[in-house]
């Protein structure tokens, strides 16, 4: 028994400890960043695929103003007009809205009183479209033209590139929170590196003098921090995905919301966030490490 305890008495302990009191602060900090920056990544890919819903929509259909002449009503003009559209290439319905639908789009607009009987409500005409080989602006307008119908085509080309720059902005917007959250965990890493550093100067100073190289000490606080920021990044990630799986349930078929569609399949986002905290994590740490340590004499 006492040649067992004069082993363990005498055995080296480690450079770091296995443990820290401050490692709890560090762990909780690190993974509130992290769990930021996975709902970052869940509301950009919602954005997105809103957004390509969106210019979906448009892109396979369009709209046709028809302003009736003298001598025809708005109803035989918008009737024709929707005559002439279907047997365009690319055109896979043509519809003449009625006087109701027509006014009932001007209502959100104009209100409801101000649709007396006698205002010249123009008639519209929707078009689904090709997906495949939707039909051009042009091939339309001159449909319309052959035919003699005063109108106007409107193929939502203004509000997709309206959409695609919003879509471009968020996907921008959301790049540079998650880059400004990486640097965040960054400075933290790298504040506690130089923390542990100087609690174990005296050690590392031995050591230093002793003849071990810098790569070995760096390492030893690489692999801690990194362990570290491993754990954090699945502590945030896991959260970040319990509340997108939150949001999908409560949201039903819309996801998030009608506005920002959230899928199941996006909730995979945060899969890769202990691999990329810990990459981080052990790079700073190691860097900050070795800077420290050029420093010794």
């Amino acid at each position: 028994m006492s040649e067992v305890f004069q082993v363990d008495r005498w055995r080296p302990g480690p450079l770091l400890p296995p443990r820290d009191a401050r490692d709890g602060s560090l762990v909780f900090v690190v993974a509130v960043l992290c769990f930021l920056a996975c709902l970052t990544a869940l509301a950009a890919l919602a954005a997105n695929r809103a957004a390509e819903g969106w210019t979906n929509q448009l892109t396979g259909s369009a709209t046709v103003v028809v302003r009736a002449r003298p001598n025809e009503t708005p109803d035989s003009a918008a009737a024709r007009a929707a005559e002439a559209l279907a047997g365009v290439k690319g055109v896979v319905e043509a519809r003449a809205l009625t006087k109701d639908k027509a006014e009932e789009l001007l209502v959100p607009w104009i209100g409801k009183e101000a649709l007396v009987d006698d205002l010249p409500t123009p008639r519209l005409v929707t078009l689904d479209l090709d997906p495949l080989l939707p039909a051009t602006a042009t091939a339309l307008d001159q449909a319309l033209k052959a035919a003699g119908v005063d109108a106007v085509v409107d193929d939502h080309s203004r509000w997709i590139a309206d959409i695609e720059r919003s879509a471009g902005l968020a996907r921008w917007a959301a790049l540079g929170v998650f880059a400004l959250i990486a640097a965040a965990a960054a400075s933290v890493i790298a504040f506690a590196t130089r923390a542990g550093l100087a609690a174990r100067a005296d050690v590392i100073e031995v050591l230093h003098l002793s003849g071990a190289e810098a790569r070995f000490i760096a390492g030893l606080f690489q692999w801690r921090f990194a362990g570290m920021a491993a754990i954090a990044g699945l502590l945030g990630g896991a959260g970040a995905t319990i509340i997108g799986a939150a949001l999908r349930t409560l949201g039903g078929g819309s996801g998030l919301a009608p506005i920002l569609p959230l899928a199941w399949i996006d909730l995979l986002a945060p899969l890769p966030c202990p691999l990329i905290a810990a990459l981080v994590a052990g790079l700073t740490a190691r860097l900050a490490a070795l800077r420290l340590l050029r420093s010794m004499p």
